[in-house]
């Protein structure tokens, strides 16, 4: 099964260097483990979402964060995942979404978190109209799943596709 979510209409903010830190030390990262060229920000595309990009792919995939920290953290900004991402090329990407809030350790594949990172990328200037990304989601985790994000030209709103997997009950 294959299905298209399409945002509503995306936004992007900044975020202030006190709750990037607390972000960073919640996750057990440090600021100088962060791509500069991928600059920490609150992403919108139905819910909020902080965009944090690791440098390096080893980063990324060591991830063993304070889970009530974070939790806490999140809740008291209203964000739904933490869209931790590592630019592998131009269009492709790795993300992992850490998930408190919902009461896992983290979603495998995430397409709200997927439509708020195309429009961020859209607004740093990283992916223009016409863009068609890749992320691929749940690999570390062992879930692997694969995004496509897209970028229409005159439409604001952003596209992200991918294959539909069923979970049994109680999971």
């Amino acid at each position: 099964m294959w299905a298209t979510l399409t945002s509503v209409d995306p936004y992007v903010e900044p975020v202030g260097e006190d709750d990037v830190a607390q972000a960073l030390d919640a996750l057990r990262w440090r600021i100088d483990e962060l791509d500069p060229e991928l600059p920490p920000r609150i992403a919108y595309a139905g819910s909020r979402h902080l965009v944090l990009a690791a440098a390096t792919r080893e980063r990324l995939a060591d991830l063993d964060y304070d889970f009530p920290g974070l939790a806490r953290y999140m809740t008291e900004r209203d964000l739904i995942t933490l869209q931790l991402v590592w630019r592998e090329s131009a269009d492709t990407f790795q993300v992992r979404d850490p998930f408190p809030v919902g009461g896992i350790v983290e979603d495998p594949a995430t397409g709200a978190a997927a439509a708020a990172f195309g429009a961020y990328l859209r607004e740093l200037g990283k992916a223009g109209p016409g863009a068609v990304l890749t992320l691929h989601q749940g690999v570390d985790m062992g879930r692997p799943g694969l995004l496509r994000v897209e970028l229409r030209d005159g439409d604001t709103r952003v596209r992200v596709s991918g294959a539909g997997v069923p979970v049994p009950a109680g999971d």
